[in-house]
C-alpha cells in the first residue's frame, strides 16, 4: 500500500510527509536503510508521545460519556480500550500493518500481522497526526475507531448492567427487573428480545443471541435514555 492509499483510507492528508513516513517506519527498516549516509527515523519516539495522546483522548472521552461512573470502573475501561489488542484490532482495520516500512527480517517473520508492531504503529500514526494537524485533526481520527471499541469492550465485559445498577442504586430502595418480551429463530440459534423495567416502566430494550447479551443491550439502552452515557449510535 502506497502513502498515499494510504491517507486517502484515514481520511487525512499530511502537510508533512516526513512525519507519516516516520510513523510506518519499524526500527528493523531504519536499521537496514539509510538516507544520504543517516540512519532513518523511525517511529519509536512517536509511539511514546502517541500513548500518551491516546490515553488522555481515550480519559477525556469516558469522563465525558459516562457520567457519575467512579474512577476504578474508567480505568478498567480505558485499560482495556487502548491494550495492545485493541489497538491492533484498530490498526488492522485501517491496513496499518499493510502499510508499514519494514526490514526483510521481521517481513519474513510475519511482522505486518504482529499485534505488538501494529499497536505500537498505531500510537506513532496518532503522534504523527496530531503533530501535523493539531488535536482536532487527532480527534478526528481516533474517535470513530475508538468509541465503537469502547461499547465493544463494555459488552464483553459486561459493564452495562453493572452500570445501570449503579445508577439506580443512587436512589434508596429502587431497582431493575430484566423481562423477556419474545424470542426468534431455531434452537440451536435463537435471538432473544428482553426489556428492562424500572418503577414499572419500560426503559430500554435489547437483543442478543443469549439472554445474558439482550440484557446488556437492554441496559445499554437505558443508560442512554437516562443520559448516562452517550449514543453514539
Amino acid at each position: 500500500m502506497t502513502n498515499k492509499d494510504f491517507c486517502e483510507t484515514i481520511g487525512y492528508d499530511f502537510k508533512d510527509p516526513a512525519l507519516l513516513d516516520e510513523a510506518l517506519t519499524h526500527s528493523s527498516y531504519a536499521n537496514e536503510h539509510s538516507r544520504g549516509g543517516e540512519k532513518l527515523k523511525f517511529n519509536e519516539r512517536l509511539e511514546f508521545f502517541g500513548d500518551a495522546i491516546l490515553e488522555f483522548l481515550c480519559s477525556e472521552y469516558l469522563f465525558s460519556a459516562y457520567k457519575n461512573l467512579p474512577e476504578g470502573t474508567l480505568t478498567k475501561m480505558r485499560a482495556a480500550a487502548v491494550c495492545e489488542d485493541s489497538l491492533a484490532v484498530l490498526g488492522r482495520r485501517i491496513g496499518l500493518g499493510e502499510a508499514l516500512y519494514l526490514g526483510k527480517g521481521e517481513e519474513q517473520n510475519g511482522g505486518r500481522e504482529n499485534p505488538s508492531i501494529i499497536a505500537d504503529a498505531f500510537e506513532a500514526l496518532l503522534a504523527a497526526i496530531y503533530l501535523d494537524g493539531g488535536r482536532e485533526a487527532a480527534e478526528a481520527f481516533l474517535y470513530p475507531l475508538l468509541i465503537p471499541q469502547i461499547k465493544t469492550v463494555c459488552v464483553q465485559s459486561k459493564d452495562y448492567k453493572s452500570l445501570l445498577q449503579q445508577f439506580i442504586q443512587n436512589e434508596p430502595g429502587e431497582s431493575v427487573e430484566y423481562v423477556l418480551e419474545s424470542e426468534d429463530g431455531p434452537s440451536h440459534n435463537k435471538t432473544f428480545y428482553m426489556c428492562v423495567k424500572y418503577q414499572n416502566n419500560v426503559v430500554g430494550r435489547g437483543s442478543g443471541k443469549s439472554k445474558r447479551t439482550a440484557e446488556q443491550a437492554a441496559a445499554h439502552d437505558a443508560l442512554v435514555l437516562f443520559g448516562e452515557i452517550a449514543d453514539e449510535t
